[in-house]
């Protein structure tokens, strides 16, 4: 019993050692999967202008929503099928179905984030796509393009453009124009 005790103990130590001396202060930072810091308003559909097909996937828009989404998802309240930064695949082998815009194809892959960093500058993304596999974009935000769009509610003009990895495959210079959605 004792040599039990004793090896619990040890076990525990262990586990609470981070490997080195407590003289030297600090404990590591942590970092932060999910973070906003937004002074403008970046919520609506990024609609890809570039095909960026994947094997039968092709890329259909990155989606950054409201203040208050953000909040709540790095608040610890997720959805299983929606995030406040996410992208969305379409399946260009699937069939065409009718929806409230028209039509669309039947097959999609949504990928909600495992990390995001989202300012008025940057869209960082990162999730995994079950059709796809890993899935990052490291963008760049045009705030000043961003506005004249909301303006106009749907410039043509590129607002967004950045590197999207999917799987093992890089696109750079994938660009988005802005769209407030239905």
């Amino acid at each position: 019993m004792k040599r039990l005790a004793l090896l619990i103990g040890a076990a525990l130590t262990l586990a609470a050692c981070d490997g080195r001396p407590a003289s030297q202060g600090e404990a590591a930072p942590v970092a932060v999967a999910f973070s906003h810091d937004l002074s403008l308003d970046a919520s609506g559909y990024y609609l890809a202008l570039d095909p960026v097909v994947v094997g039968d996937w092709r890329l259909h828009h990155l989606f950054v929503g409201q203040a208050q989404e953000f909040d709540a998802w790095e608040g610890g309240r997720r959805d299983a099928a929606f995030g406040p930064v996410m992208m969305e695949f379409e399946d260009q082998a699937s069939p065409m179905v009718a929806n409230e815009l028209g039509e669309a194809r039947a097959g999609r892959s949504r990928v909600l984030p495992t990390t995001y960093r989202v300012d008025d500058r940057t869209v960082r993304f990162e999730g995994v796509s079950r059709a796809l596999g890993p899935v990052s974009f490291e963008g760049r935000l045009n705030a000043d393009r961003l506005e004249a769009a909301r303006r106009s509610l749907g410039d043509e003009g590129v607002v967004l453009a950045g590197t999207l990895k999917v799987g093992e495959r890089t696109f750079d210079g994938v660009r988005f124009r802005w769209w407030a959605g239905d």
